[in-house]
């Protein structure tokens, strides 16, 4: 008679290995590790994908931006005829649009990013904290060519200034740019709150505006001193001083030279922001 128990089976014995692994424990062997990016690589796709990002959003921002420049220039005409005071205003007022999309934009952008979490993710991408500011930075910086040239040409026409030497845009904008930029990224990495780092971008660019905008010699001391600090003054003066009969080139390379050093110092600030805020 045929069991329907099934007959028990006894699993295989695994063979001893043989050769020289048998005689110690088993090694695990790391796997190297993936090379570290590189600055520049990551710097332009950071820059890609924050320009990407914000064309459709900033652009009505930048249009604002310019219409407000333009509209202190219309206002300032009827009390500014020309000479020193006419190209303060125009010069800051050209500056003043790479202020509200640099510094101001900017802070509120990182303050956002910081309060929703979005530093986390930048965090476990293989790329420099150095190319996540760079890269936004010079995003937001790109959006204020048009509207800083723009002003440039409208307050010249307004003030009958020569345009002869507006070319030295080609260096006011990105050195102004990356000088406001840093700034406006440490603000908002710093702030403790998204509604604080907002406050804190429209004071700078209000200081940009009236520090950068009203003739240097009609302001008292005290204010002096501030607006030295104040890191657009530089390359206000810059422009300002394109706009003379006889340019001196010396004392123009001598400001931009300042904005750069600036620029450097704040986007340094804002690298070390943004590590402080990322860790946390």
């Amino acid at each position: 008679m045929t069991s329907i128990i099934p007959a028990r089976t006894t699993p295989p014995r695994a063979r001893p290995a043989s050769g020289p692994a048998a005689t110690g424990p088993a090694r695990t062997v790391a796997a190297p590790l993936a090379p570290r990016a590189r600055l520049l690589p990551s710097l332009a796709a950071v820059y890609r994908a924050q320009l990407s990002r914000a064309r459709v959003a900033r652009i009505p921002l930048l249009f604002v931006a310019t219409f407000q420049s333009v509209g202190i220039m219309v206002l300032m005409r009827g009390v500014v005829d020309g000479g020193a005071e006419a190209r303060a205003v125009v010069a800051g007022s050209s500056v003043l649009v790479v202020a509200f999309v640099a510094l101001n934009l900017l802070a509120q952008y990182f303050g956002q990013l910081r309060a929703g979490g979005g530093l986390d993710h930048y965090a476990t991408l293989p790329v420099p904290p150095a190319a996540v500011v760079l890269g936004a930075a010079a995003a937001y910086a790109s959006f204020t060519v048009p509207g800083t040239v723009f002003t440039a040409i409208t307050g010249s026409v307004l003030f009958q200034l020569p345009m002869t030497h507006l070319w030295v845009l080609v260096a006011v904008v990105p050195l102004s740019g990356a000088a406001l930029a840093g700034l406006g990224a440490a603000l908002g990495l710093l702030a403790p709150r998204p509604e604080l780092a907002t406050l804190l971008g429209q004071l700078g660019m209000s200081a940009a505006l009236l520090l950068g905008v009203l003739p240097a010699d009609r302001l008292p001391e005290p204010v002096g001193w501030a607006r030295d600090l104040l890191p657009s003054t530089y390359g206000v003066e810059a422009l300002a001083r394109s706009f003379d009969a006889r340019p001196d080139w010396g004392l123009i390379a001598f400001f931009l030279a300042i904005c750069a050093a600036v620029g450097v110092l704040s986007l340094a600030a804002a690298t070390w922001a943004y590590r402080r805020a990322a860790v946390r």
